[in-house]
């Protein structure tokens, strides 16, 4: 049996690691991270400076190996995904079988919350598939969602209205939009909407130095984040944004 602990640290501040992960930082014994490229070395850096904040006393090892590719452009959305998550199962199995010995427990440190838009849970399931037995905590995080309401000082839902979260693929498809939260939107979806009562409120790098927040009417600041987008990424190699969409009332 692997101990193994799933660790929300929040979008990117560490100041937003809850008590409850800071214990469990300074119970793990090795510390998995995915290296995701030269472009992305920053959310490596990242990751170690929280490591260096709350465990400076060290007494423990990283594990960094590369992530395997996914085919961003593969016409099968689904299947490119459930083979990308196959990859990793095989190679997460691998490590938790050969790094955590006897007495050590595993960890795995995620980006904002273990339970919302990260694959980690259910490429775990493929890792009980191939026969490794898993002791598992989850330790929930702050996720982007709750920081770019924060940062733009709005609730996320309205009195007795839903509130819809989903991917920027699926925004097209939606219909009436009165209440979204839009994740992993690399392709700018809300480019493409011509409401003209439609706010939106826009977040970049959310709790790190480079955090960006845009916010207006869509019509009216869209080019202005698109812009403000592609720069940001040309600069950095990489982008992580989210935004809340809301008609007025």
């Amino acid at each position: 049996m692997k101990d193994l602990l799933l660790i929300g640290i929040g979008p990117g501040d560490p100041r937003q690691i809850t008590y409850e992960a800071v214990d469990a930082l300074r119970k793990a014994s090795v510390f998995f991270v995915l290296d995701k490229g030269p472009d992305k070395d920053e959310l490596v850096g990242l990751r170690k400076a929280i490591l260096q904040r709350y465990r400076p006393e060290g007494g423990y090892r990283l594990i960094q190996v590369a992530d395997p590719l996914r085919d961003g452009q593969a016409a099968d959305y689904l299947g490119a995904v459930q083979g990308w998550h196959r990859q990793r199962a095989a190679l997460y199995a691998q490590l938790i079988d050969q790094e955590i010995g006897a007495g050590e427990t595993g960890a795995f440190l995620l980006w904002g919350e273990p339970g919302l838009y990260d694959s980690t849970l259910r490429i775990l399931d493929l890792v009980r598939e191939r026969g490794v037995s898993l002791r598992l905590q989850v330790i929930p995080g702050i996720s982007s969602v709750q920081a770019l309401a924060a940062r733009h000082q709005v609730p996320l839902n309205r009195i007795g209205e839903p509130l819809v979260v989903l991917p920027g693929r699926r925004l097209a498809g939606l219909g009436a939009i009165d209440n979204v939260v839009v994740m992993l939107d690399g392709q700018c979806a809300f480019a493409q909407l011509d409401d003209p009562a439609l706010v939106i409120y826009w977040g970049a790098y959310l709790g790190t130095a480079d955090e960006l927040l845009i916010a207006g009417p869509l019509q009216g600041v869209k080019a202005q984040i698109l812009a403000v987008r592609e720069r940001e990424r040309q600069r950095k190699g990489w982008i992580m944004d989210t935004y809340l969409l809301r008609r007025e009332l």
